[in-house]
């Protein structure tokens, strides 16, 4: 194992995440619940700890507020150690008065703070990926390879190819270029030694997963240059003609959270029998905040491929194919298909659940939700109908929008009895 102490990891918070509004409307990108009891920013969090990385950085601007306390909330290690998890959000400086501009000058405004700091390595890992990964296996073979720079590769079919920034490498895994999203007639030069296991599926091409190590000193050298803003776009292909960059290919699971499609699809994908990201690993567990909820209470309810949370309390008719977050509500006789709920930040006192007058927080009696992501706190009435899908146009009104035929309910947001959606 390489010694954590040479390694500062350094995970980017991204920027108003407009592709994932609304639920980045009160929220960074990095703070937007996952799993039903998680925030997406655990999860490269966890694999750093998990990789006995425990020094980390993460950079923000936007919306800050809710990652903090959630940070602060949840990584506490011993007073002798000298792990931590900091926010470092976007700040005026004497010397520099902008807000990111991208992810390399984000890195670049924060690293008077990094240098404080005694380390040979950095890590640089985004905050909006799904996956599971040992970053030691990365910074061994970027150390015994003597490269300068190593970038965390995926091979990808043709299909996918054109989506992602494209690496070329050589038989010893050194990087040769980089093309930003190829042209599909364009790719046939850019096939890659890939696993015969990769082969078989296609995948020839080697996408880059944003996931970078660099050495210390290349790192500060380049982060002098102030016209570069954006490491995928500039820093990589530029270093490329100057220095050794190695690709380290991945095989697991890896997904990016870029839009509401993508992120319903990964929180859906953990109701599978055997999901591609392995929430029940002890060796790669997640970490998050300790909430000491109650056992969740379940009566009546018809439940299929279903992950359900703690402290909910559900009588519902039947759940199927959902995943239901922490401090759930649904009442009896509702149906829910298709839907990542994400639960509540606080219980609601008993008397105002039993006030007839108020819409409680939760889903209430006889409602069909499907097709649909109810953000925190929402309180959905009596015999309402949310039935999202394809011959639904994008929308947006102050209490909902439609993305891709997925209807998401904002954070907070009341649906009197009886609505249609």
């Amino acid at each position: 194992m390489v010694n954590s102490d040479k390694v500062l990891a350094i995970i980017l918070g991204g920027g108003q995440g407009s592709r994932l509004h609304p639920l980045t409307e009160s929220r960074s990108k990095p703070a937007v619940p996952i799993a039903g009891k998680y925030r997406l920013v655990d999860i490269p969090i966890s694999n750093c700890i998990n990789s006995g990385i425990k020094r980390m950085f993460v950079l923000t601007q936007f919306n800050s507020a809710s990652l903090n306390k959630h940070i602060k909330n949840t990584y506490h290690f011993s007073f002798f150690s000298s792990a931590f998890v900091d926010v470092l959000a976007a700040e005026q400086t004497p010397g520099n008065s902008k807000w990111f501009q991208g992810t390399a000058d984000a890195v670049r405004q924060s690293m008077h703070h990094f240098k404080k700091h005694d380390f040979d390595y950095v890590l640089i890992l985004s905050g909006d990926q799904l996956y599971q990964m040992d970053f030691n296996e990365m910074l061994k073979a970027h150390i015994e390879s003597k490269a300068k720079i190593s970038i965390a590769t995926i091979p990808v079919n043709a299909k996918e190819a054109t989506s992602f920034g494209i690496l070329k490498s050589d038989k010893k895994n050194f990087i040769s270029s980089f093309i930003e999203k190829p042209a599909a007639e364009l790719l046939p030069d850019w096939t890659s030694e890939v696993s015969s296991e990769m082969k078989d599926e296609g995948r020839n091409y080697l996408a880059s997963m944003g996931i970078y190590i660099f050495n210390r000193d290349l790192l500060i050298e380049l982060m002098n240059n102030p016209d570069t803003n954006d490491f995928g776009k500039e820093i990589i292909p530029q270093a490329l003609e100057t220095n050794p960059v190695l690709s380290f290919q991945y095989e697991g699971y890896w997904t990016d959270i870029g839009n509401i499609d993508s992120f319903f699809e990964a929180n859906l994908g953990l109701t599978d029998d055997f999901p591609k990201f392995d929430l029940y690993s002890t060796a790669k567990r997640i970490y998050s905040h300790a909430r000491m909820l109650p056992t969740t209470k379940i009566s009546g309810t018809v439940l299929d491929k279903t992950v359900i949370a703690d402290g909910c309390i559900i009588n519902a008719g039947k759940i199927e194919h959902s995943v239901i977050g922490v401090r759930s509500r649904i009442d009896k006789e509702s149906t829910v298909i298709n839907t990542y709920m994400m639960g509540a930040d606080y219980y609601q006192p008993l008397e105002e659940i039993l006030n007839t007058s108020i819409v409680s927080m939760g889903i209430g009696k006889r409602c069909f939700i499907k097709n649909a992501i109810l953000d925190k706190n929402c309180c959905i009435g009596d015999d309402v109908r949310i039935n999202g899908g394809k011959h639904l146009a994008d929308t947006e009104t102050d209490t909902y929008v439609v993305r891709d035929g997925i209807i998401v309910i904002k954070k907070d947001a009341v649906i009197p009895d009886g609505y249609k959606i």
